[in-house]
């Protein structure tokens, strides 16, 4: 594996697939012609708005978008991380899907969200993902790619949780994907402290595209799409606005990292 450019996305998605791909379509192309071989999108990145409109439009987005990333990939000759989609699990309830399509438009990675954001942020702010979305199986997802090393899958709440991260050292990962709609009133205390966490303690890079600004009626997302190194450094920040964070992604890091802080060595549990 050689050095190669990564970008991750931030996105302002609403409850209009067209606009949302139209969106997405014009940053992978900006990050492509930069270099980028790998480019991340954001959760539910070609729809977020409404949740009963989301449910009831389940299964026409989930369609589309499959079929979006994979022409995309194919287009641009790219690794893309489909951020997360909403794809029809019961009559209720949707799985919160990431899914890794190839240059070729393959799906070489799928992996449904198994932590579920039902928390009490104030009177006003509730959520409770729990009665919309069904949770994955308890199963770590990585993708080994010849060009890329090798991808650990997450998505947003996932973040809180490191023994997720540390069954994904198992392989172990090279990159930990994080793809994430985070509240604004989560994210400006927490988003960067977790996500340097989760690098500095797994000696990987981190992914982390983002959704940012108002969504819909009244959700407001934090932003800044960051790529992290293994030593827990930003290399990139896309800040508050639309765009893309874009940094070169070295192997011989991870390698550095890992000789100089051996701690995926001296764990005992």
């Amino acid at each position: 594996m050689t050095s190669y450019t990564a970008a991750v996305v931030q996105m302002n998605s609403q409850p209009d697939a067209d606009l949302n791909f139209e969106s997405a379509r014009k940053w992978i192309r900006a990050a492509a012609q930069r270099g980028a071989k790998f480019v991340g999108l954001p959760e539910y990145f070609s729809f977020l708005g409404d949740l009963r409109e989301r449910q009831d439009k389940a299964d026409d987005i989930s369609k589309r978008s499959s079929q979006f990333l994979k022409d995309t990939a194919a287009e641009f000759s790219i690794y893309l991380l489909g951020g997360s989609i909403p794809v029809p699990a019961d009559q209720k309830r949707t799985y919160n899907r990431s899914l890794l399509i190839s240059p070729s438009g393959d799906i070489v990675a799928s992996y449904d969200k198994i932590h579920l954001f039902d928390v009490d942020l104030s009177d006003n702010e509730r959520y409770r993902e729990s009665d919309d979305i069904k949770p994955g199986e308890n199963q770590p997802v990585v993708a080994n790619i010849e060009s890329l090393g090798i991808l650990g899958l997450s998505v947003c709440y996932d973040l809180r949780f490191p023994e997720l991260y540390r069954t994904l050292m198992e392989a172990p990962a090279d990159v930990l994907t994080v793809p994430s709609a985070f509240t604004a009133t989560t994210g400006k205390d927490h988003w960067e402290p977790l996500l340097r966490a989760r690098a500095i303690e797994n000696t990987a890079y981190v992914f982390a595209p983002a959704q940012t600004g108002t969504h819909g009626a009244s959700r407001t997302t934090h932003g800044h799409a960051m790529i992290i190194d293994p030593w827990g450094t930003i290399l990139a920040d896309a800040g508050t606005g639309e765009g893309i964070a874009i940094a070169e992604i070295n192997p011989a890091r991870i390698k550095e990292v890992r000789q100089q802080i051996p701690s995926l060595n001296h764990r005992v549990l």
